[in-house]
């Protein structure tokens, strides 16, 4: 798979994750306790694809590092609040199911971003050279 390919899928990943995420969240109970936690994961999630395809078009490595370590953060609360969703006892069972697949991708979309943005920057060895 080329460099390209791999941005494309991945590109294509968090779109389809994004548009899941804004789905289920529309499901939720019209109740207060989900209020807050529908504007912050709804946010936070569908802004990991946004943030990811402005890093692709990043003018420098340092902006793509940057740009990268917003999509990781993004990810990294997307995480934490699909976690505090399903620890809810409000969280109709009915919605558990759909909530643990969400989580269980953004969870693998944050190991992910985490090991794109490790990788993309400069090693410390190099830098002090």
């Amino acid at each position: 798979m080329t460099n390209a390919e791999f941005k494309k899928g991945l590109e294509e990943r968090t779109l389809a994750f994004s548009v899941m995420l804004l789905n289920y969240l529309d499901s939720l109970p019209n109740r207060k306790i989900f209020w807050m936690i529908i504007d912050q994961v709804g946010r936070s999630g569908a802004s990991i694809g946004a943030n990811y395809r402005e890093a692709n078009l990043a003018e420098s490595k340092a902006d793509f590092v940057h740009k990268i370590g917003i999509v990781e953060k993004e990810s990294s609360e997307t995480v934490y609040w699909l976690t505090v969703l399903s620890r809810l006892r409000e969280l109709p069972a009915a919605l558990a199911d759909e909530n643990a697949i969400l989580l269980k991708e953004a969870d693998e979309l944050l190991s992910l971003f985490s090991t794109v943005s490790r990788k993309a920057k400069p090693s410390r060895i190099t830098s002090e050279l």
